[in-house]
């Protein structure tokens, strides 16, 4: 466990061990739960699909591809939860291959119209 008081920075870093150089790593979503089983009902997302969700988040350019480095202020969920779980997915991909998930940053979905 990590103790930090609320609305202070956290500072968190992932890195790919890995002996290849032309890797990309990606942080693609960051979800935070009181439930370290369960990131799905009670949920709050940092960032999603890419797209910052959290108005204190923030991602800085790191050293090396194969680095994601990012800060957001700690919060907790209501009163009941003092714990708060992160969940994250990053994404591994080819350094240049600009058709991978690597290169295409923020990804909104958007809803058709069924009429059209």
């Amino acid at each position: 466990p990590y103790y930090v008081d609320l609305n202070q920075n956290l500072f968190l870093q992932a890195s790919l061990q890995s002996s290849d150089p032309n890797l990309v790593l990606f942080l693609d979503t960051c979800v935070a739960s009181p439930n370290p089983n369960d990131f799905t009902i009670l949920t709050y997302d940092l960032i999603r699909r890419g797209c910052v969700k959290d108005p204190t988040f923030y991602s800085y350019q790191a050293p090396y591809r194969y680095v994601s480095r990012f800060k957001f202020n700690a919060f907790e969920f209501v009163r009941q939860h003092p714990s708060v779980y992160l969940q994250c997915e990053l994404v591994v991909c080819r350094y240049g291959d600009y058709s991978s998930r690597c290169y295409q940053g923020c990804v909104s979905r958007f809803k058709r119209n069924v009429e059209s």
